[in-house]
């Protein structure tokens, strides 16, 4: 999948153009009376709960605004109705399609739905919505309440939680994800702008949303002004302290990330420059574009995933700014920083270990490519009591090291490892689940552990 030729990135500019001419857009806040403005909601199960689901994963149309609007729909395979879902949005960028991000492009499977799809290992509901003549004008509000009816119809049919909706886009859909970001402050609980502007509206644009953004510092398209723009607004909007987060050089072919610090709980802002032009899926240490080789999709899962249901709100990334430049610059993602917003190799529980009655259940997918993968894990409390405070152990293959992990502090890095949960996803109740994940290098084994352990109790691995 070729992004970033010439032809796109003319018909960008000249949409920029347009609709920073036209100034802000009117648009409905449809969705938003009945949904609680507070980041500290508890899960909501939608009235698709329970039901048997007309909806199917594939393509969908809906009328909308007086339109025929097509849309694609990716559920769960092991889907259940009991289970509210976390639901990401997926907007395209100009003169894409849903069909791309949908299937990944010539990237394949690993880049569907900007390489989210793949390391959800069926945890979450994904929508890739078209826009119309392939961009998010936003005319008077159509492409918000265009977002606002799918959303209507897929929680009518499918068990989502409502506390675990996200959006994000890449060029013109990072337009439509910051629109998104500015007019549904309390049906989104984050977003993720990926080389954005504001070409799609902001309507309101003054609650606070946590906040990702994505840059290259030589976007020949979206000048990188652009975003940090965008990001600004959700500094202030959060409370965050202002600084001028540190960026990599030209020619150093790096990214640096930095949390804010300062921010509002549970509304971090989180900034990722890198040394490229305008494209979603840079690789350090090389001026190619890969999704199966970059480095932005398991930063944007983690930054997603941080927030976890229930009745806390999910910290602030940090108490101080966390700025790293990327490691030593190689062609996969294994460079990534090891400082991140939610996750420490020396982190503590936030609690001892108690509760349980020592039943669950632990599925782990593997994304391997060349020296790196990641490892996504799913942890679920099959027991009869709450587990207050948690501590998981496994043994990696031989040859694998952890480079840098989230939703939980990983010791030590190699060999037999323990996973300890952070300040925000200590509690477990029965039948909930928790996810974390991992980056990590190998030498040619990148198969994942073979039996885990709560709390000292072995678990089942599904």
């Amino acid at each position: 999948m070729k992004l970033r030729q010439r032809s796109i990135f003319t018909a960008v500019a000249a949409a920029a153009l347009l609709v920073l001419s036209t100034g802000r857009m009117a648009l409905s806040d449809s969705l938003g009376a009945t949904t609680p403005s507070s980041a500290s909601a508890a899960a909501a199960a939608t009235s698709g709960c329970g039901k048997t689901p007309a909806l199917r994963s594939g393509s969908q149309t809906i009328t909308t605004s007086g339109k025929s609007r097509s849309w694609i729909l990716r559920i769960p395979d092991n889907y259940d109705n009991s289970r509210p879902y976390r639901l990401i949005i997926a907007y395209h960028w100009l003169n894409g399609t849903a069909q791309i991000v949908d299937s990944g492009g010539s990237d394949g499977s690993v880049w569907a739905y900007y390489g989210l799809k793949q390391l959800s290992n069926n945890s979450t509901i994904f929508i890739a919505p078209q826009g119309i003549n392939n961009g998010w004008g936003n005319s008077n509000g159509e492409d918000l309440t265009f977002t606002d009816d799918v959303l209507r119809l897929v929680e009518n049919d499918l068990c989502v939680d409502t506390t675990q909706r996200f959006a994000m886009g890449w060029s013109y859909g990072g337009a439509m994800s910051f629109a998104v970001a500015c007019a549904r402050p309390t049906i989104f609980r984050a977003v993720a702008v990926y080389s954005g502007a504001q070409l799609s509206g902001c309507n309101g644009g003054t609650q606070p949303v946590a906040y990702m953004g994505i840059h290259g510092i030589h976007d020949s398209v979206l000048n990188i002004s652009n975003g940090r723009q965008l990001r600004d607004r959700f500094v202030s909007n959060n409370g965050c302290t202002p600084m001028s987060p540190r960026e990599p050089s030209q020619g150093s072919l790096t990214h640096i990330i930095t949390a804010y610090s300062g921010c509002r709980a549970g509304y971090p802002v989180v900034w990722a420059a890198f040394d490229g032009d305008h494209t979603p899926s840079p690789n350090d240490g090389s001026t190619s574009t890969s999704g199966a080789r970059t480095w932005t999709s398991a930063e944007v899962w983690k930054f997603f995933t941080q927030f976890q249901s229930g009745p806390s709100p999910s910290p602030s990334p940090s108490a101080s700014p966390s700025s790293s430049p990327s490691a030593s610059p190689s062609a996969s993602p294994s460079a990534s920083p090891s400082a991140s917003p939610s996750a420490s190799p020396s982190a503590s529980p936030s609690s001892s270990p108690s509760g349980g009655s020592g039943a669950c259940r632990v599925s782990a997918t593997v994304n391997a490519w060349n020296n790196g993968l990641t490892e996504q894990i799913a942890i679920t409390n099959t027991g009869s009591s709450t587990v207050n405070g948690w501590s998981l152990t496994f043994t990696l293959p031989s040859g694998q090291t952890i480079t840098n992990g989230w939703n939980a502090g990983y010791s030590p890095s190699s060999g037999q490892v323990t996973a300890r949960n952070v300040s925000y996803n200590g509690t477990m109740a029965p039948g909930s689940t928790t996810e974390i994940g991992f980056q990590a290098t190998h030498t040619g084994n990148a198969a994942k552990p073979t039996a885990f352990a709560l709390n000292g109790n072995p678990c089942t691995v599904a």
